[in-house]
């Protein structure tokens, strides 16, 4: 193999997660950092555990991600077919040939044959090894009828992975295992190396639950001559807590969840390709073309990578942050709340301006600017669960309201006229702004929290921010 090729080759059992996507984020970025072609294969041998659609969500989620493939079950390619249940022949082929090599046979056991002689081996206190099993005599194997089982050739291993570094493992690490199954399908542990021979792999990156087979791994690869690709085992995404893999239960999403949530697509592949990899600077943040140039396999870490959904909050709004005006208001369409349906353009962009700073996500926009819209329900709430506000009554809260309207009604509502009669309200009223600022923003946004209050009063306007202060004395 004289070019660099990787593959991404899910099973489609459900919908993609950031563990998933990270895998194949590793492959795509080593095949495109060194001109290579990264190729998605489906590996769909296991029936019972597939689900329906999945095939089409995985090429979903890597389109919407951009990590186009150059070849897949949409995209033909010469390597092709690409979906494992499309290349039963070709593991047939290979098969026979471990036959007539001596290196296969036919499995005459059964499930209760096999559990005796575990429970056989289980009483002599010895580990089950098929391979102390193995049937004396050989029996011709019948394609679609009964198991095929690969023979194996015991012995120490020693090999070198990207990631993990130097592993070794003993002949106990190594056993006779299924190669086609009796309804004519292979194992994972048989096809994915025809497959990466047949479509010249020169990387294999995955998951560490198959370091412990990587022996058998090895002994077939010898068996059928195959010199092994270079292999790199990323450690796995860990929960939030960092004691256990991520999984549902710990909010592992789907991720194009987080896309339709208003996630941004290179603070995604940023966030996801830091789960485990730095650069070996202090820089956090990178455009897709950065970490093309900036990724290797070498940096990633040996431990697990703690999922924390905080820091992809913070890493998705500083890359809102640094969004241009236009590109702001071209991704911030999908997701206004319906209030603002009559707004205009120039009253919409100025409402995200106001919030672009504090905008983690754009699924953040209604709750952040709805109040910009419409008038809100007084949520008396918001008071009495601020204990600041609360611990001052209500006669004096709405005589610090009365004495804000009295000075806002002088206002021409201009950002400079307002921020000078705010800070003269401190002034007069001697309360500090946490308290007079809060009061005021309560009343009139109905809303927990809000951008800076002369900036929000501004485009609120004069009319619909008196009223709404109106309504707060009323009702004080």
């Amino acid at each position: 193999m004289s070019s660099v090729k990787t593959r991404f080759a899910p099973s489609p059992t459900g919908f993609m997660h950031v563990g998933g996507i990270r895998t194949a984020l590793f492959a795509w970025l080593v095949a495109r950092q060194n001109n290579g072609r990264f190729i998605l294969r489906i590996e769909d041998t296991d029936k019972d555990r597939q689900v329906e659609g999945s095939v089409e969500h995985i090429v979903q989620s890597l389109k919407a991600l951009g990590l186009e493939y150059d070849a897949g079950p949409d995209k033909p390619g010469p390597e092709e077919p690409y979906k494992q249940s499309e290349r039963l022949d070709i593991y047939r082929k290979w098969a026979e040939k471990l036959l007539a090599l001596g290196r296969a046979y036919a499995d005459p056991y059964s499930k209760e044959e096999l559990d005796a002689f575990r429970k056989q081996d289980q009483e002599n206190h010895l580990p089950f090894l098929y391979r102390n099993h193995r049937p004396d005599s050989t029996l011709a194997w019948e394609y679609q009828s009964s198991p095929l089982r690969f023979k194996s050739e015991p012995k120490a291993y020693h090999w070198h992975d990207v990631i993990m570094g130097d592993l070794s493992a003993g002949e106990e690490a190594v056993d006779d295992f299924i190669l086609i199954k009796s309804d004519g399908y292979p194992t994972y542990n048989f096809a994915h190396i025809v497959d990466d021979y047949e479509m010249q792999i020169s990387h294999i990156i995955r998951g560490q639950e198959f370091i412990a087979s990587t022996p058998n791994y090895l002994n077939l690869y010898e068996a059928l001559g195959f010199v092994p690709p270079v292999m790199a085992t990323p450690p796995p995404v860990l929960g939030p807590s960092g004691n256990k893999k991520l999984s549902k239960r710990d909010g592992a999403k789907d991720i194009l969840d987080y896309i339709n949530e208003g996630y941004l697509v290179p603070a995604l592949l940023n966030f996801i390709a830091s789960l485990g990899w730095n650069d070996g600077t202090t820089k956090e943040l990178f455009s897709v073309e950065e970490l093309v140039q900036a990724f290797s396999l070498e940096r990633v870490g040996k431990s697990g990578a703690r999922f924390d959904e905080r820091r992809l909050l913070w890493m998705n709004g500083a890359y809102i942050r640094n969004l241009s005006p236009t590109d702001l208001d071209v991704m911030a369409r999908p997701f206004w709340p319906p209030e603002a349906g009559d707004a205009d353009q120039t009253y919409l962009h100025k409402a995200l301006l106001l919030i672009q700073e504090r905008l983690k996500y754009f699924g953040e926009i209604p709750e952040l600017t709805r109040f910009f819209f419409t008038d809100l329900p007084l949520n008396p709430d918001l008071i009495s669960s601020n204990p600041k506000l609360s611990e001052l009554g209500k006669p004096l809260l709405k005589q610090l309201l009365e004495q804000a309207r009295a000075s806002l009604e002088q206002s021409d509502f201009s950002l400079t006229d307002l921020s000078s009669r705010l800070n003269s309200l401190l002034e007069t009223t001697s309360q500090p702004a946490g308290i007079l600022f809060s009061l005021i923003r309560i009343a009139t946004t109905q809303a927990p929290a809000s951008p800076p209050l002369a900036e929000s009063l501004e485009l609120i306007g004069k009319e619909r921010s008196l009223a709404r202060l109106k309504q707060q004395i009323d009702a004080l």
